[in-house]
């Protein structure tokens, strides 16, 4: 079971930011990862990198020990941590930031999730706003596709140009 969410807010200090998250994390026995949604097309990125990231770890083919640290993996498209971090994590001063929570083990209770969702964003002066999931080309451009790439497709397959990206991590691993 997982869920994604947009939020926007004000982030200034970030190991307190992620710090704030682990501990969320930790209580509920849920993963959490965040990601700078100015780098995110659309829910069917983060969706697809979930997938790829969980289908890796069942058949341990997984390149980090985590199930966090494998999806930022996929949704940056890299199949290193050092250059996923500066492209997909939070950086000071982030005003949009999306969320993947996933259940460890077990389902959890929508009710359960919600309260999570809404203590944790209330700690981190957060509001709910999903629209910050929307790409655009700028997402595209910032994501290293270039515009050769983008005028291969029609606008209306733009995010086929970010999925293609999060299945070929599991060729470049």
């Amino acid at each position: 079971m997982f869920r994604i969410i947009g939020t926007q807010g004000n982030v200034q200090n970030v190991d307190s930011f992620l710090e704030t998250v682990l501990s969320f994390a930790q209580r509920y026995d849920v993963t959490i990862q965040t990601f700078d949604a100015d780098m995110i097309y659309g829910k069917n990125h983060l969706i697809s990198s979930v997938e790829h990231a969980v289908r890796a770890i069942k058949r341990k083919t997984n390149t980090t020990n985590s199930l966090g640290m494998e999806l930022l993996l996929y949704a940056s498209g890299e199949r290193q941590l050092k250059l996923a971090i500066p492209k997909m994590g939070i950086k000071k001063g982030s005003r949009d930031v999306a969320f993947v929570f996933v259940k460890n083990i077990g389902e959890i209770k929508s009710k359960k999730i919600d309260y999570l969702i809404d203590e944790m964003l209330g700690s981190l002066s957060l509001r709910r706003n999903d629209d910050v999931l929307e790409g655009n080309k700028d997402v595209l451009r910032r994501f290293g596709i270039d515009e050769n790439e983008i005028k291969t497709v029609t606008k209306a397959k733009y995010g086929n140009l970010i999925l293609e990206k999060v299945a070929m991590v599991d060729i470049i691993k």
